[in-house]
């Protein structure tokens, strides 16, 4: 079945996931009870004694065992994880180990244009990978400040590693890995803040698509350098692009799914519909051009790093890799 019932408020309510924003539930207040009145007790009457009957035979009797608790399908165990039920009637969610095909989520709608067809609207990044794959497999932790962290991590120099003092980019440093998203839209928009840059008034009903490459990032001025793969004012076929989108850190591997962002979860869904494309592998990115790039200012008026979603396990909430 194709949906595109969201639209326009659903992407701005997805907008949340890159401003930091969860939703706190107040502890419920136990329920008055009154205080029960205990009964009086009967009065005792006289009886005659009884006449004691002959004992029976004892009877063999064979303890039942208890039946073992069933174990837990993925969907029960991926609800546990996430403390609470999945959202079941979402459509497909992000972000997901791309190693992995795997997705029961039966939701369908139109995948986006290339991205070469379609506007540049927002770009910004988060700390850590918030995908798995073959170049970033290595498990940082979970919630905003978890998600994956490219393989080459381990390997890294004394001069790589090295702090280059405090920057115009926070919340990254030397060694960290970061996904970048380059967002875009079928809507008649120029880039800009948030993910409402990518809506219009006279397109309420947007396909987006999300460009996402994982970086190691470096002290190293040899390193990929970020303002080359911002935005400035670059029109291709009357279409905003960025500058440059890495083609040589492997096939994309591309699917159906949400956005994403820390105040998203396996029971919180997103509502939005994102076409997904995804580089399996990371590539080293030099620290000192994106603090470059917020000093200079830059339109989407970016200036730190965001946290990350946990990934998305339950295959009721994946669709299927084709």
């Amino acid at each position: 079945m194709i949906y595109r019932q969201f639209g326009r408020n659903a992407v701005m309510v997805a907008a949340a996931s890159l401003l930091f924003v969860a939703a706190c539930d107040a502890p419920s207040e136990p329920a008055d009870t009154a205080d029960a009145t205990p009964e009086a007790a009967p009065e005792q009457t006289a009886e005659p004694a009884p006449v004691p009957a002959p004992e029976a035979a004892p009877q063999e009797t064979s303890e039942a065992t208890p039946e073992a608790d069933p174990e837990p399908d993925d969907a029960e165990k991926s609800a546990q994880a996430d403390g609470g039920a999945l959202c079941l009637d979402a459509g497909p969610q992000t972000p997901r180990d791309i190693s992995s095909a795997t997705g029961l989520n039966k939701v369908s709608f139109p995948k986006a244009p290339p991205y070469t067809e379609m506007n540049l609207c927002n770009i910004h990044t988060h700390t850590h990978a918030e995908h798995k794959g073959p170049g970033f497999s290595i498990h940082v932790g979970d919630g905003p400040n978890g998600g994956y962290a490219c393989n080459e991590t381990g390997n890294l120099t004394e001069a790589e590693l090295a702090d280059p003092g405090e920057g115009a980019y926070k919340g990254v440093k030397p060694g960290d890995t970061i996904e970048v998203h380059w967002v875009h839209s079928s809507c008649d928009v120029a880039p800009g803040e948030g993910l409402g840059a990518c809506l219009a008034d006279t397109c309420a009903d947007p396909l987006l698509r999300v460009e996402a490459q994982s970086f190691l990032v470096v002290n190293d001025p040899e390193a990929l350098d970020f303002t080359d793969l911002a935005y400035g004012g670059t029109m291709r076929n009357n279409f905003h692009q960025a500058k440059l989108i890495p083609s040589n850190t492997g096939t994309p591997v591309e699917f159906l799914g949400s956005t994403t962002g820390p105040s998203y979860t396996q029971s919180q869904c997103s509502p939005a519909q994102v076409t997904w494309n995804v580089r399996p592998n990371c590539a080293k990115l030099d620290i000192n051009s994106l603090h470059k790039w917020a000093a200079e200012g830059n339109v989407f008026k970016e200036t730190k790093s965001h946290g990350v979603r946990d990934l998305v396990t339950a295959p009721e909430l994946l669709s299927p890799i084709e």
